[in-house]
């Protein structure tokens, strides 16, 4: 790292206080400067089994709740399965930790997320409907909450349609491109399941609410979404039509939503660093932040977290369905994450957008390098090599740095309820 960037992040590099939820935002106020005038703040972390991010992270939810006026928090998780999760953090409702597992993907399930909800929930206790901060899933995977609230709609409005949701299992599980079929037959059975709901939505509001109709058609909305990703083909990797870029889409016009139906909403965006970059990740694929990038300008501010060293969940790719297990890294020599731990030691953040570094310092800002990214699974052995490039200030808006990572913290697994024992029928037994 040259001397010029070196001396850049020692004036400019603000030290992290702690990275413990709950404690005082001083540290943090310079951040909140930075966002004064942004209306979508992308949180990133280079893996997602990495405690210290998400306590971090839950931090700057809390100080962009209460001293910046956020009000909605979105997430790379189920759009379906967070509508009910939405309902505990306004309202109350339900059981924090199963509404967290059915968001469908085990980097959620964990002791970090769950005292976020919680923190969420208890902000939100007492304060109008108006300003309680609401939850959002952005991702149209894992629909088993959007089959279940249609075929509940259909069967109360529409009985001899309810059959239709039979074909559409495949949705509650399955993976984009998964299931690829150039005529996309499946999407083409939600389309017209959803094109039905519209038809009718006034006459099925004098049978229900105008809400109800709503909620229902939402969720076939999610369906299609859903349905397009899991059909199309997995030999497409890069570019504007791949499975993956139709995703980050999909992510990008569910926070766009969010932003353009509400104009005084300002929205929290918590997902990976590679989907919240400012330009492409893989082979060329455009990411969710471009997106917001090309529609918001300078309104949408990417952070990006990164670590130095130590240990972090993910499944082994050769089982993608099997337990996360821990994986431990060094800080290396060549990665931007060893530059930056040798640059300022410690945990701080620097904001991209500072204007004022020396050319020197200003070109290695703008110039390629190499960074670890970590997604839900890694190989088993060579993930220690997986880096992806990195053009610090043009892909990002600031970086967070934590020197140390350790693993997150699994929730266990939720049972089942139990249902009501009939207590005529227990008295029988006994007898």
């Amino acid at each position: 790292m040259p001397d010029d960037i070196t001396r850049w992040l020692t004036e400019y590099a603000r030290p992290l206080g702690s990275l413990t939820p709950g404690a005082p935002h001083q540290d943090l106020e310079p951040l909140g400067a930075a966002l004064r005038d942004v209306r979508i703040v992308g949180l990133g972390e280079s893996t997602h089994g990495t405690r210290e991010f998400f306590r971090l992270k839950h931090r700057i939810v809390e100080f962009l709740v209460r001293e910046a006026g956020f009000t909605t928090f979105a997430m790379e998780a189920s759009a379906s399965a967070a509508r009910a999760l939405d309902t505990y953090v306004r309202h109350g409702t339900g059981d924090p930790a199963r509404l967290i597992t059915r968001l469908g993907f085990w980097t959620w399930r964990t002791e970090e997320m769950l005292d976020l909800v919680v923190w969420l929930r208890a902000h939100n206790r007492g304060l109008p409907e108006s300003r309680r901060v609401r939850f959002v899933g952005t991702d149209p995977q894992r629909c088993t909450d959007s089959l279940e609230a249609v075929a509940a709609f259909l069967r109360q409005v529409a009985p001899e349609r309810a059959q239709d949701v039979d074909a559409l299992q495949v949705l509650k599980q399955a993976r984009p491109a998964s299931r690829p079929d150039p005529e996309q037959a499946l999407l083409r059975r939600v389309e017209a399941l959803a094109g039905f709901l519209e038809d009718h939505r006034e006459q099925f509001a004098r049978h229900t609410t105008a809400d109800t109709a709503h909620e229902a058609l939402e969720h076939a909305r999610i369906l299609i979404r859903a349905a397009d990703l899991v059909t199309r083909s997995p030999g497409m990797h890069s570019g504007e039509h791949s499975v993956f870029a139709a995703r980050d889409r999909y992510m990008a016009d569910a926070v766009a939503r969010l932003v353009d139906d509400g104009p005084a909403d300002r929205v929290i965006l918590w997902a990976h660093n590679g989907h919240l970059t400012k330009g492409t990740y893989g082979n060329g694929v455009p990411a969710l932040g471009s997106r917001l990038r090309e529609r918001y300008g300078d309104s949408y501010y990417a952070l990006a977290l990164l670590f130095g060293k130590g240990s972090f969940l993910a499944r082994r790719g050769n089982d993608p369905q099997g337990p996360p297990r821990r994986h431990r890294i060094g800080t290396g020599i060549q990665s931007v994450e060893a530059r930056l731990a040798q640059a300022v030691p410690g945990n701080y953040y620097a904001d991209l957008r500072t204007p004022g570094p020396s050319p020197e310092a200003a070109r290695w800002l703008h110039t390629p390098h190499m960074h670890r990214s970590f997604g839900a699974g890694v190989p088993r052995f060579v993930y220690r090599f997986h880096t992806a490039p990195l053009v610090p200030a043009e892909d990002y808006d600031g970086i967070a740095f934590v020197a140390h990572s350790t693993c997150s913290r699994l929730l266990p697994p939720v049972q089942p309820p139990v249902p009501p024992v009939d207590p005529v029928c227990a008295s029988t037994r006994r007898t």
